[in-house]
């Protein structure tokens, strides 16, 4: 018999946040070999990037604690399974994938604190 453990996440050190321009966040996914997914959740269409995995990075991890170097985000009150951007200087439209991570508990906590956020 396996055992299964499940393991949450507790703590979400986030070291930077970037209101941007919907457009700025579509057009941030586009890349040579196509779009990367975006995710949204409670009104807010985000992106973050992790922090490289150095030993003290792991070891925070296993212990419940992720850290993220920065989100980008905007508003978007509904969610749509795909975006589209024009681009002028491309001549096209392209479209990005948007996930829908609704049902995440660290994504509800995520867009709430978010929203709190002082401009």
């Amino acid at each position: 018999m396996v055992k299964i453990t499940f393991s949450p996440i507790t703590e979400l050190v986030i070291h930077e946040t970037v209101e941007v321009e919907k457009e700025d966040l579509l057009r941030e996914r586009v890349t040579p070999s196509g779009t990367m997914p975006l995710y949204w959740c409670n009104g807010i269409l985000f992106s973050f990037s992790s922090l490289p995995m150095s030993e003290e990075v792991v070891k925070d991890y296993l212990n419940g604690k992720v850290h993220w170097l920065e989100i980008h985000y905007a508003k978007e009150e509904r969610y749509t399974p795909i975006l589209s951007l024009s681009e002028e200087e491309y001549k096209t439209t392209m479209n990005v994938r948007i996930i829908d991570t609704s049902k995440s508990q660290l994504h509800k906590e995520l867009t709430k604190w978010l929203k709190t956020i002082k401009k």
